[in-house]
């Protein structure tokens, strides 16, 4: 990539219920909190891009309300096995193989897509 090609640094979700979604970012899906400003924001960095959680209403510009986050995971069924029912679906790229990736909502409804990382070669 060349220097004046842009590049994702992160994303921004708007919520009615802040603290609802930083617990499920932050203890649920055990992202990890760098930034917290009580009812206006709480960031989660990553190793690529950061997830900005804001409350709704809080900026003079609109947005839309649909949304969705997609995060890899390291080991995909061990976080189903943690998240249980709250887990909507899961799909395999192969017949009977493990799950590649699965799909569940955080506290307001958006689709948070959970992908099993791929296996970095030896």
């Amino acid at each position: 990539m060349s220097s004046d090609t842009p590049r994702i640094m992160g994303f921004e979700i708007y919520f009615e219920r802040l603290q609802a979604a930083k617990e499920f970012y932050r203890d649920v899906l055990g992202s990890p909190l760098t930034e917290h400003v009580p009812a206006h924001h709480a960031k989660f960095d990553g190793l690529q891009a950061f997830l900005c959680l804001e409350r709704k209403g809080v900026e003079t510009y609109p947005s839309a309300d649909k949304a969705v986050v997609f995060i890899e995971v390291a080991d995909l069924g061990a976080m189903l096995g943690k998240l249980g029912d709250r887990i909507l679906e899961s799909v395999s790229r192969t017949t009977g193989g493990p799950p590649t990736w699965a799909v569940l909502h955080d506290p307001e409804g958006h689709n948070v897509i959970l992908i099993q990382a791929a296996s970095k070669p030896r």
